[in-house]
């Protein structure tokens, strides 16, 4: 099955929400915003993201959920320690007024947000069903991508289909096209044996495209197996496509017929569209 890199996912356990977002990108590049208590978890978080995507920029968010109650407890110790110290300053400096609730309310250190532990299997089971619902919308969206790829294949292929059989009358048309040419070389008395064999076989080599429709055939072919076999094949699609443009390229650079360099560039244009959808493969 192919996969694009755009998806999104997000699952809660036990007051923890995890959220994974994916995007394209080249390569395969793993963001971690969680909870300080969880830390010690951030780089298994990482691998297990790397170990089920090849490719995409990921974005995973822990949190505590709505739903978590944080309980909140007094810092004793230190309560005691402020209480008898102002007392003390009191005493010394004789500074009129009492001591009550009011006065220490105002000192936040003295109230503690008491966070209980979650298992490590909490965390992972909520990361693992975020990632499937990413992988789902992933693998959804790659059927889609594929349809879109076969349809343009088809019809690059239904291009280079049309320029092969414009191009059975190429030698024909370069042989009259050599004939007059060798008879303005023959009108020059200064031309010697070598140079007609020259211009001969540099007219000759330029008017012949059928390697360029063969490896181009071969290609799309290629390509084809390639989304038949699925799985992490955006980096082969591309490299594919690079090829299916250098072909077109030789080809409009090898022939003077009109209808066939106009098919070429039609190709490039099919080849770019195509292009584009591969970026998003996974």
């Amino acid at each position: 099955m192919i996969q694009s890199m755009t998806g999104y996912g997000v699952a809660e356990a036990e007051g923890l929400k995890v959220e994974v977002r994916s995007l394209n990108h080249r390569y395969i590049d793993v963001s971690v915003r969680i909870p300080s208590m969880l830390m010690e978890h951030e780089i298994p978080v990482r691998n297990l993201i790397k170990e089920k995507f090849a490719r995409g920029k990921f974005d995973v968010v822990i949190s505590l959920s709505e739903k978590r109650q944080v309980k909140v407890r007094l810092n004793k110790e230190l309560a005691k320690g402020m209480y008898d110290s102002l007392l003390d300053m009191q005493r010394e400096l004789s500074v009129p007024g009492t001591l009550d609730i009011n006065v220490l309310s105002r000192y936040r250190e003295l109230l503690l947000s008491e966070e209980s532990e979650f298992s490590k299997d909490t965390l992972f089971n909520a990361l693992r069903s975020a990632a499937a619902r990413v992988e789902e919308m992933r693998n959804s969206e790659g059927e889609a991508l594929a349809k879109e790829l076969r349809y343009h294949a088809e019809k690059l292929e239904g291009l280079r289909g049309e320029i092969q059989e414009l191009a059975k009358n190429l030698p024909q048309s370069y042989k009259e096209t050599l004939t007059r040419r060798v008879a303005e070389l023959i009108a020059d008395a200064s031309l010697d044996e070598a140079r007609l064999a020259q211009e001969v076989a540099m007219i000759a080599q330029k008017a012949d495209i059928t390697e360029e429709l063969a490896r181009l055939g071969s290609h799309i072919k290629q390509f084809y197996s390639f989304l038949d076999k699925g799985g992490a094949i955006g980096r082969k699609l591309d490299f594919l496509l690079q090829e299916f443009h250098r072909e077109a390229n030789t080809i409009t650079s090898k022939v003077d017929d009109v209808r066939i360099i106009n098919l070429a560039i039609e190709m490039k244009t099919v080849i770019e569209k195509l292009r584009e959808q591969v970026q998003n493969i996974q």
